[in-house]
């Protein structure tokens, strides 16, 4: 990389784009020819192919991932993602990941494709007398390349439709052919495909009619909420990180920005609060629930990150308060604002002490033997209301302790890739 570059590099002042830009730099200087290549094809699902062909460097498709919201100063996962398949680790420290870190948080966050993870293992394991055979069976409708990859092979085949994340049948052949040691990994991800597709088909077209049929009978009208106000409407997050005696719960901030970031992306007024006391969550709550804007808005948001126990959350000075306490001052007769209007709950804490699975994770549970009973309180049968808990009732909620909760991660995800702006 050019010297050049270097000079552009922000100081402390600088925004959050800027600061992620100045990350970017360093991770682009310690690549290779070979691993800008490599980038290319990874990303050949999130960037226009016309535009990666015209990239000379990692640092034109770093843009290319910025300007698709694919890279945020946020939300650097994904280059994370891409930088550990290349098993380029020394280089995640730019991004405030580590190898563990990564690997702990596929299962929930991963977004390059299984079809190109496997184009891409079998790149690298292709030797060259197995690839100069594979080329010599496809040669009259290869282009002249002065020295052809596995890597520039195999993505010859994708772009001439010759293979697809459902059609392997010529790779199939190949492998068997010249790299028969292959054949595992190619069986692997079938396997792992016909899963995903048998759990799909569970809910199939009949199910879905079963379900319908045991609604009510609603009108088309009443099918979809507006959503076309220039003021969505208010997003308010309480981030309760630290308490009188409860443990700190470390990685909540990293839950409170992502949410900040998605739900500001999605054109909503977001009010994030730290560290509320019951009597500031009270006058909170008060103060949205007579909010004269809402009149103007679409929708309401509210978040809640804490400690929690059965049907209930915990303040910063652990007052035990029911959910159901809180969504009671948005029904419509307390809150005639948002009456009609959606009004979205997502808790993440803990619903009770038993536990589903153990990694390096907290809780965001207390004692399950300490005196505190959960109130008997249920949730209220409401028009336009929904509740969305981090775990079913009486299970702890698991959150990492850099990298936040997997609940608050997986929403803020999907929000991303499934929600139109």
């Amino acid at each position: 990389m050019s010297s050049g570059i270097q000079s552009w590099i922000p100081g402390p002042e600088d925004n959050g784009r800027e600061k992620l830009r100045k990350r970017l730099v360093h991770i682009d200087s310690n690549l290779e020819d070979l691993e800008v290549q490599k980038l290319k094809f990874l990303c050949r699902d999130f960037v226009p192919s016309r535009k990666l062909e015209k990239a000379s460097s990692a640092l034109d498709i770093f843009d290319h991932l910025i300007n698709e919201e694919r890279l945020s100063e946020e939300d650097p996962f994904l280059l994370a993602e891409l930088l550990y398949i290349m098993k380029q680790n020394l280089l995640l420290k730019y991004l405030s990941y580590t190898k563990e870190q990564v690997k702990d948080l596929l299962p929930t966050r991963k977004q390059v494709s299984p079809f190109r993870n496997l184009l891409f293992e079998l790149s690298e394991d292709i030797d060259s007398e197995s690839l100069k055979g594979m080329i010599f069976i496809l040669k009259e409708s290869l282009p002249k390349v002065e020295t052809p990859t596995s890597l520039s092979f195999l993505e010859h085949l994708e772009k001439q439709a010759k293979i697809d994340a459902d059609n392997l049948i010529l790779l199939e052949d190949l492998c068997n052919t010249f790299a028969p040691h292959l054949m595992r990994k190619i069986e692997k991800y079938k396997r792992e495909k016909e899963a995903e597709q048998n759990e799909e088909e569970l809910l199939s077209a009949s199910n879905i009619n079963q379900i319908r049929q045991a609604l009510p009978e609603i009108s088309s009208e009443e099918t979809v909420y507006r959503m076309d106000h220039e003021h969505r409407g208010y997003c308010v997050v309480i981030n309760n990180q630290n308490f009188t005696s409860l443990s700190k719960r470390q990685g909540t901030d990293k839950d409170a920005e992502c949410l900040k970031h998605v739900f500001q992306w999605l054109g909503f007024n977001v009010d994030m609060r730290v560290d509320v006391t019951k009597e500031r969550l009270d006058e909170i709550l008060q103060e949205y629930k007579s909010h004269p804007d809402h009149a103007d808005g679409d929708c309401f948001v509210f978040c809640f990150l804490t400690h929690g126990q059965l049907a209930s959350v915990y303040s910063s000075d652990e007052a035990l308060i029911p959910i159901w306490e809180i969504m009671s001052h948005f029904t419509a007769q307390q809150c005639p604002g948002l009456a009609n209007k959606p009004k979205l709950f997502f808790i993440q804490a803990c619903q009770g002490g038993e536990i589903q699975s153990s990694v390096s994770i907290e809780a965001d549970a207390v004692n399950p033997e300490s005196g505190n009973s959960p109130p008997k309180n249920t949730i209220p049968a409401e028009a336009d209301f929904l509740l969305g808990l981090s775990t079913v009732p009486g299970y702890v909620s698991f959150r990492h302790k850099t990298e936040g909760s997997w609940y608050i991660q997986s929403l803020y995800n999907c929000l991303k890739k499934l929600v139109p702006r």
